[in-house]
């Protein structure tokens, strides 16, 4: 298929830059990951001018733990207080939220917040999908053993087990701050994704960033290893 005409359903970004945003600014790093919030809120408000049915976001990795405990402390209330501010408006906008990663090792009172979040946008037409507490090669491990316990192991039964079941393909993934490598997200997803990485740090990342990616997107050939 040739770029023309061509729309990305699902794309994925890797949020980074937040610290380095921080520090060009003489603050702490919270500030930055304050204003990284801010920057996927208005995202998600901007989806429904897109062809984007799904947006998959990188927000805790599992190596993310190794973080300074303050630092991860701060991560967290964030969380905590995007679920209850943004909720409503997602099921307003009639987004569904989608999580990958195992949160369920996230503290009981997040978890109890995801669930409730989980089942209040259920019925959502387009998709966030938030990959918490999420490593790839764990994933595909996960995967595979599921795969395993229930017969033969394939390119299908392991795909059938993988956080991503059920999204649509991956099409495009985005990476911001000038970093050009995957970090252990989405590697099995992205095996014929387009890829993008951008020299913006993240909490400068805007609505119009995305659209001119979708535009570039649209423009890509995709020929998935033929010719």
């Amino acid at each position: 298929m040739n770029g023309e005409g061509q729309h990305a359903r699902h794309v994925a970004i890797i949020m980074d830059g937040n610290g380095r945003w921080a520090k060009r600014k003489h603050l702490p790093r919270v500030m930055g990951h304050r204003k990284g919030v801010e920057a996927v809120r208005e995202l998600v408000r901007s989806l429904k001018d897109t062809s984007i049915e799904c947006l998959t976001l990188y927000a805790f990795s599992s190596e993310n733990w190794k973080r300074p405990e303050e630092e991860v402390d701060d991560l967290m209330n964030l969380m905590r207080k995007f679920i209850k501010s943004d909720l409503p408006e997602f099921i307003a906008n009639d987004v569904k939220l989608h999580i990958l990663g195992d949160w369920k090792g996230l503290a009981p009172d997040i978890v109890g917040m995801l669930e409730d979040a989980l089942a209040q946008t259920a019925s959502g037409s387009r998709t966030l999908a938030v990959a918490l507490n999420y490593g790839s090669q764990a994933e595909i491990a996960h995967a595979a053993q599921a795969a395993a316990a229930e017969g033969e192991i394939t390119e299908e039964s392991i795909a059938r087990h993988l956080y991503s079941a059920g999204l649509p393909p991956l099409d495009l993934l985005i990476r911001t701050s000038g970093e050009v490598r995957l970090s252990n997200f989405l590697l099995w997803q992205a095996a014929y994704a387009e890829m993008l990485f951008l020299d913006v740090l993240w909490p400068d990342f805007t609505p119009d960033h995305l659209k001119s990616a979708l535009i570039e997107y649209g423009e890509r050939e995709r020929r998935f290893g033929g010719r």
